[in-house]
C-alpha cells in the first residue's frame, strides 16, 4: 500500500513536466517544426530533478538550437502550466546561427526564472548586446568572458544580478559612467584581462554599487571566481595570530601585501597604475575582497592613508564637498567656513584660506566635485566655413592668446596660421602658409603688442603676423599680414618671445640657440653647442626679458642669462632621461621639466633644486614623448604624452594626482593621443588638448576641456584627417 501511495504521489509531481513534454510536441506539429531532441532531453533532466525533490532547472544550450526551435519552445515556456519550472539558464558554449530576435524572444520568455546568462564568445555581434543592455533582464549571473565589446554601457535593468563577468573581454577598454546604475545588488565583478586602464574614472563608475563585496581586475591562478584565495586566506589568518599574541608586530604587517605569497595573472592595465590596489579600497568602502585578496581592517587603515598622500579628493585639499549654493551663501555673507563667525578681511595674512582667491577655489572644488566627467568639446564646429573651398585643416601646435580670453592660433601641418575664436568657433585670421607646405611648430604671441605673433615652421622660416591684417576668409593668396621675416632657422622645433617684446629665440633639431631682434627680423647671436644632443624646447622667464631656460634630449635643462658668458649656464639640471619640455611658473618661481615617458618634475628656477617629483608611471617605451604645462596659476599641472590617451592633472605643491582625463574617439571608440596641451590662462580647471591619432587613418583635433563640467560629452563628433605627427618635437 504504500508503494502505490508513493508511486501515485511522484505521478503527481511529475504530471506539469509529463505536460510540457507533451506540450512542446503539439506546438511543433502546430508550427510544423521537427521536434528538437535536445529541448526534449532538457524536459527529461528536469523529470529526473522532480523525482529526486529537487528544484526543476533547465539548461538551455543556444549551441543546439536553431531559429525553427524558438517558436514551439517559447510558447510552452510562456504557458501558464509552466509555472513548475523553477529556474532556467541559458548558455552559448561555441557558436550558435540563431537570429539574435530568437535568441532575444527565449531570454523574454523565460526571463524572471532565469538565473545564469553565460553568453562568452558571444557570436550574436554587438547590436544584440547593445539591445540586451538596454533591457530588462533579470538573471542573478551574468557571463560575457571573452565578449567583444570596446565600451560597456548598461542601463537597463539588472535588479536580481549579483555576478557580472567580463573576464578575457581583451577590447573592453571604457566604462560609460553610468552602466553600473541599473545593479543594486551586484556583489561579483570580474573584468580580468580587459584594456582597463583608467583607475580614477573607472573607481568612480564602480562606487555606483552599492552591494559590491568582490572585484577583480587580475585573478589568482587557482582561483576561478572572485572569492577570497584559500591559500592566502590560510596565511592572513596566520598573520592575524601572530599579531594577537605580540602587538609589537604591527609595524611590520603594514607591509601585508607585500609579505604575503600572492602571484597574480590576468591583469588588466589598471593594475599597473601606482596605489592601483589603495586606490580602490579606499575608494570603495564596501569591498572585502580585490583581486581574490582578502580586505583586513588594517589595509584598509592604510590604504586610506596612501590614498591621501598620493590623491587628491577635491581641488586644493578640500576634505569635503560643498555645494555651489553654500559657497556662494558664505561669500556674500563674508565668512569663509573656516572662521565663519569673523568677517571677511582681504588683508589677512592667509591668502590661500582667505580673500577672493579662497572662494573662488572653494567654489571650483565645488563644481569639480560633482562629476569625475569632464566637459570634453573639440574644436571642430568651425571646418564648416571651409566646405566651399574643400579645405581641411590640421591642427599641430596652438596657443592661447595672452589677453583676450576668446582668442587661440593654431598652426597646421601645412604651413597655416588660423587664429580662431574658440568660444564661438568663428574664424577670426587666415594665413595660407608661411613656410612652404611645411608643419607650424613654434607660435608665440607678443606680449605688449597682443595683435601680433611669432610663426614657426619646420623648414626654418620665421614671420611676424598683425591678425589685423589677417582675412578670416580661406584662400591661396599669399599673406599680406607679414610684418617682418626673419632669417630662416634651419629644423625648428620651438621659439619664444621675451617679456619685453624685443628679442625673440629660436630652437630646433641642433645643438644650439639663437637670438633675433623681433623690430629688424636680424639675428644677434647663434649660441652654438651649448648642449650635447638637440634643443627641443626654449623658453623665456615672464618677467625677467634675459633669462631662459632650455630643455635638451642629452638629459640636461639649463638656466642661462643673456648679460653674462652665453656658453656658462646659471646651473644646470638633469633628468634620467632626454628632456622634452621646459616652461616657467606664470611668477617665474619654478621649472616644469617633461621629460620622455612621463618623467616630470618641478625645480626650483633660481638654483635647480628639486621642488616636486610627480612620480607618473612610465610605460616603458623610448618614445613616449611628454609634455607638461601649468594650469591655474602655478597651482597645477597638465601633463599627457604622444603614446598614451590620458591627461594627468596633479596639484603643483605637493603632486597628488587629483584627475584623469582620457581622450577617445567617439566615432570608432579607439583612443587617441596627446601631441599637446596648455591650460587655460583665464579659467580655472579648463585647458585645451590637440589630440591625434598614429594609425594609417590618421585623425588630429584640438579638444577643448572643462574639468568644472558635469557631462560626459558636450555633442557627437568627428575629428578631421591629418598626417603622422612628429610626436617628438616642439612643445
Amino acid at each position: 500500500m504504500p508503494s502505490i501511495f508513493i508511486l501515485f504521489n511522484l505521478f503527481i509531481l511529475l504530471t506539469p513536466l509529463l505536460d510540457a513534454h507533451a506540450r512542446y510536441l503539439d506546438s511543433c506539429k502546430k508550427h510544423e517544426v521537427q521536434p528538437n531532441s535536445a529541448v526534449l532531453a532538457w524536459f527529461t533532466q528536469a523529470k529526473i530533478q522532480s523525482s529526486h525533490n529537487e528544484k526543476c532547472r533547465i539548461t538551455m544550450s543556444l549551441d543546439q538550437l536553431k531559429d525553427a526551435d524558438i517558436l514551439p519552445l517559447t510558447n510552452v515556456l510562456m504557458s501558464s502550466d509552466s509555472a513548475d519550472i523553477d529556474a532556467v539558464d541559458i548558455f552559448l558554449e561555441f557558436y550558435s546561427d540563431l537570429a539574435k530576435e530568437n535568441v532575444m524572444a527565449l531570454i523574454h520568455a523565460v526571463n524572471q526564472k532565469l538565473q545564469v546568462v553565460d553568453l562568452q564568445d558571444l557570436s550574436l555581434g554587438n547590436e544584440f548586446l547593445g539591445d540586451l543592455f538596454q533591457g530588462c533582464l533579470a538573471c542573478q549571473v551574468f557571463n560575457l568572458r571573452s565578449t567583444h565589446i570596446q565600451k560597456l554601457n548598461i542601463v537597463g535593468s539588472f535588479l536580481r544580478l549579483h555576478t557580472l563577468n567580463l573576464d578575457f573581454c581583451t577590447s573592453l577598454a571604457s566604462l560609460h559612467k553610468d552602466c553600473f546604475s541599473c545593479m543594486p545588488n551586484l556583489m561579483r565583478l570580474s573584468m580580468c584581462e580587459t584594456r582597463i586602464a583608467n583607475l580614477l574614472t573607472t573607481a568612480g563608475v564602480l562606487s555606483k554599487l552599492p552591494a559590491l563585496m568582490e572585484l577583480r581586475f587580475q585573478s589568482c591562478l587557482c582561483c576561478k571566481d572572485t572569492g577570497p584565495c584559500p591559500d592566502l586566506q590560510r596565511q592572513h589568518n596566520l598573520q592575524s595570530e601572530v599579531q594577537e599574541k605580540d602587538e609589537s608586530l604591527v609595524s611590520d604587517l603594514k607591509n601585508v601585501t607585500i609579505t604575503l605569497k600572492y602571484i597574480t595573472h590576468h591583469r588588466s592595465p589598471l593594475c599597473f597604475e601606482k596605489h592601483y590596489r589603495d586606490y580602490m579600497i579606499s575608494s570603495l568602502p564596501g569591498l572585502e575582497v580585490l583581486d581574490n585578496f582578502p580586505i583586513r581592517k588594517m589595509e584598509k587603515e592604510l590604504a586610506m592613508m596612501t590614498s591621501a598622500k598620493y590623491y587628491e579628493y577635491l581641488p586644493y585639499n578640500r576634505q569635503l564637498k560643498e555645494s555651489v549654493v553654500s559657497v556662494l551663501h558664505k561669500r556674500e555673507m563674508g565668512t569663509n567656513g573656516i572662521h565663519c563667525q569673523k568677517p571677511f578681511k582681504p588683508n589677512q595674512l592667509h591668502p590661500y584660506r582667505n580673500g577672493q582667491n579662497f572662494f573662488l577655489r572653494s567654489l571650483c572644488a565645488a563644481k569639480l566635485g560633482s562629476s569625475m566627467w569632464p566637459l570634453l568639446h573639440p574644436l571642430s564646429n568651425f571646418s564648416h566655413t571651409f566646405k566651399a573651398e574643400n579645405k581641411k585643416l590640421r591642427p599641430r601646435q596652438f596657443e592661447y592668446h595672452p589677453s583676450n580670453p576668446s582668442l587661440m592660433v593654431f598652426g597646421t601641418l601645412d604651413g597655416e596660421v588660423v587664429v580662431l575664436n574658440h568660444e564661438n568657433g568663428k574664424i577670426v585670421g587666415y594665413v595660407p602658409s608661411i613656410g612652404a607646405m611645411s608643419s607650424v611648430l613654434g607660435l608665440c604671441w607678443l606680449n605688449k603688442n597682443p595683435s601680433k605673433l611669432v610663426a614657426g615652421s619646420d623648414n626654418g622660416s620665421l614671420k611676424l603676423l598683425d591678425i589685423n591684417y589677417m582675412s578670416p576668409e580661406v584662400s591661396d593668396s599669399c599673406c599680406s599680414s607679414s610684418v617682418a621675416t626673419f632669417d630662416d632657422f634651419e629644423q625648428l622645433t620651438s621659439l619664444h618671445v621675451n617679456s619685453t617684446d624685443d628679442q625673440l629665440l629660436a630652437s630646433g633639431y641642433s645643438k644650439g640657440v639663437a637670438l633675433y631682434d623681433i623690430a629688424s627680423g636680424r639675428r644677434l647671436q647663434l649660441f652654438t653647442n651649448i648642449h650635447q644632443e638637440p634643443i627641443n624646447v626654449a623658453k623665456f622667464a615672464h618677467h625677467s626679458p634675459y633669462m631662459f631656460a632650455t630643455s635638451s634630449f642629452d638629459h640636461d635643462v639649463k638656466m642661462w642669462d643673456l648679460r653674462q658668458n652665453p656658453m656658462r649656464p646659471c646651473y644646470t639640471a638633469s633628468s634620467s632621461r632626454g628632456n622634452v619640455m621646459v616652461c616657467f611658473s606664470p611668477d617665474d618661481l619654478y621649472l616644469l621639466v617633461s621629460a620622455v615617458d612621463n618623467e616630470v618634475k618641478q625645480l626650483l628656477a633660481a638654483d635647480g633644486r628639486l621642488h616636486m617629483n610627480f612620480e607618473i608611471a612610465s610605460t616603458g617605451s623610448s618614445h613616449n614623448y611628454t609634455r607638461s604645462y601649468y594650469m591655474n596659476g602655478r597651482d597645477y599641472i597638465v601633463s599627457g604624452s604622444c603614446d598614451e590617451d590620458v591627461v594627468r592633472i596633479c596639484c603643483a605643491q605637493t603632486g597628488r594626482r587629483l584627475r584623469d582625463v582620457y581622450l577617445e574617439d567617439k566615432e570608432s571608440g579607439n583612443s587617441i593621443f596627446v601631441q599637446s596641451l596648455r591650460g587655460d590662462p583665464f579659467r580655472h580647471f579648463h585647458m585645451s588638448i590637440l589630440a591625434t591619432s598614429t594609425r594609417p587613418s590618421s585623425k588630429c583635433e584640438i579638444i577643448k576641456v572643462n574639468l568644472l563640467g558635469s557631462s560626459y560629452y558636450a555633442e557627437e563628433y568627428s575629428y578631421g584627417q591629418c598626417l603622422h605627427p612628429s610626436c617628438c618635437l616642439g612643445g
